[in-house]
């Protein structure tokens, strides 16, 4: 039998992070592999995402320290003012660096870079928008996802979250819909950064896939920065009002007109147009591609990693699903795969919330026996400064050996913190060991070992 002949071993649609993850480890097998991306390299996460987003996070955080430094003594104003373009100036210029250096991995490894979009024809053949076809044995889909609006009326008047990557001031007054991550980080940083926020969450509460009662101290901490929260609204439409926007809800109009309205309602993946459901591959209801445990979709031959397959939307996961994928198919590594248990993640509100490992309500659910611990306490620089911010952390343990099976984190450093303690639960760790390991103090970290 003769053996099928590929242009390349691999080719990978999309040149986000886990795109480029795929495509370097299997150049480091040793494998021909092309990237396929007509735009800049790095996705979502560089490009309108995680990058850009904890810059301006940084900056907002800065603009807190400044307003307690003044508090502390310091002859500085309160809220001194910000030259957005020079902030922006900083973040693009980062930015370009990283372009750069992906650029310089590509070449190093040997990924031939295509810049154009592509989809499939069949199992191994993928045409690209420039009309040339490429096959290879195995394809690697990783497109990534969208914003997406409501379908209402006057939705064109909102922005999403990639368009305040656009800004080049603050607007005064803004109107933020959601209640998720996205919602919350737009506000917390727009407000410390001189816009009036509304937030207006369609749900009781906040981050409903985190612990309910961080959730609701951070808004309480939001609450306290400025940020004005309407639970249980619905929006019904957008009105052009002059040069601004007019939110309309279910009970009718919200208290003022908006600069700016921000949709974070929501991300679909970029399947269209890719050919997938010629080809019998399954298409979720958000967009996303249905892959198996392995990541590999309805055909053998093709895979899909990242916020495309509709996991776990975090770029390190993506990025170690695509690393793990092709260690699979590429690295003799038959049993290499993604484990999404117990996998950390960070809320870049402000304070930062952080969490691993399951909330109370899921660990109830799931065991006969569970305790949990608190620690509700005061930074020691917003005390110093009678500054208003309030942390709690929360730990979670199963059965009468008290397995901990969650840490969750609202307060200043949480998203620093939380790492090596995410070891620890991925470990199984109980809470004696926990009791047992020596505080640093004076921390906020400490309270994670002294939780009674």
């Amino acid at each position: 039998m003769n053996t099928p002949s590929y242009d390349y071993d691999l080719i990978v649609l999309g040149g986000g992070s886990a795109g480029l993850a795929g495509a370097i480890r299997a150049a480091q097998h040793g494998k021909r592999v092309a990237l396929l991306e007509p735009g800049e390299l790095g996705g979502t996460c560089v490009n309108v995402g995680c990058v850009p987003k904890k810059a301006m996070w940084l900056a907002a955080d800065l603009a807190e320290r400044i307003g307690l430094a003044s508090a502390m003594g310091f002859d500085v104003a309160p809220r001194p003012a910000l030259s957005w373009k020079e902030l922006v100036i900083h973040r693009q210029a980062y930015i370009s660096n990283i372009h750069t250096s992906y650029h310089k991995r590509l070449d190093e490894t040997g990924v031939v870079r295509i810049p154009a979009r592509g989809h499939l024809l069949d199992a191994h053949t993928v045409a690209c928008s420039d009309g040339v076809h490429y096959s290879a044995a195995q394809v690697l889909i990783a497109t990534g996802a969208h914003p997406q609006r409501p379908d209402i009326p006057g939705a064109e008047l909102g922005l999403v979250s990639d368009d305040f990557f656009d800004l080049r001031a603050a607007p005064a007054e803004v109107a933020i819909i959601g209640g998720g991550y996205i919602a919350v980080e737009l506000a917390g940083l727009l407000q410390a950064l001189g816009s009036k926020v509304s937030l207006l969450v369609r749900g009781s509460r906040l981050l409903e896939r985190f612990d309910y009662e961080l959730t609701a101290q951070l808004a309480e901490n939001l609450r306290q920065q400025g940020v004005r929260i309407h639970f249980d609204y619905r929006l019904s439409e957008l009105k052009r009002d002059g040069e601004r926007v007019r939110a309309f809800g279910h009970d009718g109009l919200i208290d003022s007109v908006f600069d700016a309205v921000f949709f974070a309602t929501g991300r679909r993946g970029n399947s269209k147009d890719l050919g997938l459901e010629a080809l019998g591959i399954g298409i979720g209801e958000h967009q996303q591609v249905e892959v198996d445990e392995w990541q590999t979709t309805a055909v053998p031959s093709v895979h899909a990693v990242g916020d495309i397959a509709g996991k776990v939307g975090l770029t390190p996961v993506a990025v170690a699903a695509a690393r793990r994928l092709m260690d699979r198919l590429f690295g003799g590594r038959p049993d290499a795969k993604m484990d999404y248990d117990n996998v950390a993640s960070v809320v870049f509100s402000h304070p930062p919330l952080g969490a691993v490992g399951m909330s109370e309500e899921d660990a109830r659910a799931r065991f006969d026996q569970v305790t949990v611990y608190h620690s509700r306490f005061r930074p020691m620089l917003q005390a110093l400064a009678n500054g208003t911010q309030r942390s709690l952390f929360k730990m979670v343990c199963a059965g009468s050996e008290e397995r901990v099976v969650g840490v969750h984190l609202l307060g200043e450093a949480a998203d620093e913190i939380l790492q090596g303690f995410a070891v620890a639960v991925k470990m199984g760790a109980t809470k004696a060991q926990f009791d047992d390991t020596v505080a640093i103090h004076p921390t906020s970290a400490e309270e994670v070992v002294l939780m009674r």
